[in-house]
């Protein structure tokens, strides 16, 4: 296994803004949003453009019903994912006067009418009563307040109840706004909801998988009934359940479904089955941008330099004026594949491999500009004058990732980096455990990140089936000294969630002999050029993904080594890939699923039937098809780009990757604690 992630050299609508409480919309700006020619239109799957649209018209409508302007006080949490399906101007159209981010205070607005628009949270709830009750006191000469509440995905009877306790329920006008997938990507759905593998696994919080039903029943309704559905896990299971009970429940929005000729399935991956691919650090573009600069609703903050090249610094008028360090304001940038031509290139490959190619297109866009000393006549220029919009269009895009490569080498040039690389590669390779829990231990008195020395531990308690009494209660009582007592809560958690637990281990844990029944781990695995899923981790292929494989490619795990050797970018014909066979549900790995915890799911529906237990029979015909690979409690985005690898390896399939949220190791063991205690001033 390679355990180098060092390259070897070196949009879109408007998004709504952030506002401070109080503060008005302005007019959004798009210069961050990079502008290149668009993707050429390969092989897609189904066209996901349409639960955009549903997301956007919902909305208009909504407040269409509100008559009159109105101030939208709005959810923090919701802002990230509504960008995504509407934008300022949009509002301001359906008569939305102001907005205000929903906070405790008076609200001071001037509208007759306030609608909030909110995920169901208790304190959101009470905060909203105050508000109520303060609007009400205030004298209007305008006359009475009208008060709306849309409650994404839908209101709760919980909230109604705090609601009509805090006096203010028959005041409100309590809707839903029913805002489920939405389209990151035109092979990614996110519902985009936060801390669900805590609500879920820690919490014994069913609400995200209600939610996750009623989603994947809208895009039934869009995209016809599922033939089949498969998954593993206790979670997967009652969401499988869930979804059997709505469509058996005779509702007239679950009637009259048609078995769907685009998909051919939909395969459930319960967070719980696979613990430790969120805990081995990403190795892709995407995930390394996501692991050490972060991406929230497919948006990055970067330096606006890396966009719009800095304006010449005027020369200083004084001798005596001391010089100033300008406060660098970050910008966010919406990261697109449509938009961004050169993003789509190197969002899935090995970051070791993506300095080559941004120098590879330097290259390319320095030959381009030079071929402008050759035009001989005038229609010549015209043609080159054509093709300048779209040349500087790339050159911005390759000033972006060259300078976000450029934050991320320092990273991963750093001993601490190459050691908890190397230490979690041993631990998923089975080599060695106390010399690697020796390493994550000099890391912690190093005082490293303790999001990187705390996935180090829980991996090797995943991997080992738990650590030694000893071991582990000196790693702890280490632990808190370096890092802080607040981080008790934490360590608590994650005993409670079988992540790090004393050896010899009660708790179910996958068998360790899945490492060769489902080759985890590939030793001779090519990052340049990718011959298995296992080019994300640099050796190892996540396990989640290889269920994926033994329900859509059974000869990639089933053959002696790696199955394609050649990369499907430089093919040259559709005929060089296989078909790819019909879904024929977990036959043939029956004893693999039987090592791994949790439930199996396999269920045939069909349109005049209903649903009911899979029994042998015919499958979809072979031909053009797209498989849906739903996350429940998150998807990373190594996953993500194992996934869309698979679609490049057969012909007939392509996979559609739908998820609750993106996650990373770090920000879900944040999920998992208690937020550290606030300085008091």
């Amino acid at each position: 296994m390679s355990s180098s992630a060092t390259p070897s050299s070196t949009a879109g609508p408007s998004r709504l803004p952030h506002l401070s409480a109080g503060q008005a919309p302005t007019a959004p700006s798009t210069s961050g949003d990079s502008e290149s020619t668009a993707l050429p239109p390969p092989d897609r799957g189904i066209d996901t453009g349409i639960l955009k649209e549903l997301a956007r018209s919902a909305l208009i409508e909504k407040l269409n019903d509100i008559q009159g302007q109105k101030t939208l006080i709005l959810d923090k949490s919701l802002a990230g994912p509504l960008g995504l399906v509407t934008d300022i101007a949009l509002l301001k159209n359906q008569a939305v006067d102001k907005i205000f981010w929903l906070e405790s205070g008076p609200l001071n607005v001037a509208t007759r009418n306030i609608v909030w628009l909110c995920r169901p949270k208790l304190s959101l709830m009470r905060t909203i009563a105050e508000q109520v009750r303060q609007e009400q006191a205030r004298a209007s000469s305008s006359g009475p307040v009208v008060f709306t509440l849309l409650l994404v995905p839908r209101a709760t009877e919980l909230c109604r109840k705090v609601l009509e306790d805090e006096g203010v329920a028959g005041d409100l006008n309590i809707q839903e706004y029913k805002l489920e997938f939405i389209p990151m990507e035109e092979d990614l759905l996110s519902l985009e909801m936060d801390d669900v593998a805590r609500d879920i696994y820690l919490n014994g919080d069913d609400t995200p998988i209600y939610y996750s039903s009623l989603a994947l029943m809208t895009f039934q309704r869009a995209y016809g009934l599922f033939p089949r559905i498969l998954g593993k896990g206790d979670a997967a299971k009652r969401l499988a359940d869930l979804m059997w009970r709505h469509q058996s429940s005779g509702l007239p929005e679950y009637r009259d479904f048609e078995s769907s000729d685009q998909v051919d399935g939909l395969i459930i991956i319960d967070r719980s089955v696979d613990w430790v691919t969120p805990m081995c650090t990403q190795l892709t573009y995407d995930g390394m941008l996501d692991e050490y600069i972060g991406i929230n609703n497919g948006s990055i903050e970067i330096d606006p330099a890396l966009i719009d090249p800095p304006a010449p610094t005027p020369a200083p008028t004084s001798t005596s004026a001391l010089p100033t360090t300008p406060v660098v304001k970050k910008r966010k940038h919406q990261l697109s594949s449509s938009k961004d031509r050169l993003y789509a290139e190197i969002r899935d490959l090995n970051f070791a491999v993506v300095g080559s190619r941004l120098s590879r297109v330097a290259r390319r866009l320095e030959g381009d500009y030079g071929g402008a000393k050759n035009l001989k006549n005038v229609r010549e220029m015209k043609e080159f004058v054509g093709k300048i919009g779209g040349l500087q269009g790339e050159q911005q895009n390759l000033r972006l990732h060259t300078g976000l490569t450029e934050q991320l080498m320092p990273i991963t040039r750093t001993d601490e980096f190459n050691k908890m690389l190397e230490a979690q590669q041993n631990l998923v390779a089975g080599y060695d455990a106390m010399a690697q829990l020796s390493t994550i231990e000099e890391m912690m008195f190093q005082q490293s990140a303790w999001s990187g020395v705390l996935r180090g531990a829980v991996l090797m308690s995943l991997t080992n089936g738990g650590i030694k009494v000893k071991n582990l209660e000196a790693y702890k009582r280490d632990f808190l000294q370096v890092y802080g007592y607040h981080h008790l809560p934490l360590l608590i958690h994650l005993q409670t969630l079988g992540l790090l637990v004393k050896s010899p281990s009660t708790l179910p844990h996958p068998s360790p002999s899945l490492r060769k029944s489902l080759r985890l781990v590939v030793d001779d695995t090519n990052d340049a050029v990718p011959n298995d899923i296992s080019y994300v981790y640099s050796g190892y292929a996540p396990l989640s993904v290889r269920l994926v494989q033994c329900v859509t490619q059974k000869n990639s795990i089933l053959s002696a080594g790696p199955g394609t050797t050649d990369d499907p970018a430089q093919r040259t014909g559709k005929s060089a890939l296989p078909q790819a066979h019909p879904i024929a549900g977990w036959r043939g790995f029956e004893d693999v699923l039987a090592s791994i915890p949790g439930a199996t799911v396999d269920i045939r529906q069909k349109a005049e039937g209903g649903a009911g237990v899979a029994v042998d029979g015919r499958d979809k015909a072979e031909g053009s098809t797209t498989t849906v690979v739903f996350f429940l409690g998150g998807c990373t985005f190594t996953e993500i780009a194992a996934l869309r690898w698979m679609s490049k390896q057969t012909k007939g399939r392509k996979f559609l990757i739908a998820t609750t949220g993106i996650i990373n190791g770090t920000n879900l063991l944040e999920s998992f604690g208690d937020r550290p205690p606030v300085a008091l001033s």
